[in-house]
């Protein structure tokens, strides 16, 4: 099932401020970023978060399941109408995970 597109403008609004969270068409759903790191993904109309022990301070008793079949579990988000915590939850996944690398061939 397809992601509708107003509830993607939507969630990208949600999770931080505008240029900064970006959502990427992938593989018929969205990637999630901030500032250029995946922190999650867009799914059948649902927000996932990669699991992080940060993420997990925040909400102690998140629900897991897997964004598409075969896929490993993140973080299952379904309040999504609460916008300065999901900025923090975005930011803190962010800081927890690494950088991405930088392709050095020119």
């Amino acid at each position: 099932m397809a992601c509708n597109a107003d509830l993607v403008q939507y969630l990208v609004e949600q999770c931080g401020p505008e240029g900064q969270v970006e959502a990427r068409k992938m593989f018929g759903d969205y990637g999630l970023y901030l500032d250029d790191i995946l922190v999650g993904l867009i799914c059948d109309n649902n927000l996932y978060l990669k699991p992080t022990e940060a993420g997990r301070a925040l909400m102690p008793s998140v629900q897991m399941r897997p964004p598409y079949d075969g896929a490993k579990d993140y973080f299952y988000i379904s309040e999504v109408d609460h916008r300065d915590f999901l900025t923090l939850l975005v930011r803190t996944t962010a800081q927890a995970l690494s950088k991405p690398l930088r392709d050095k061939r020119k």
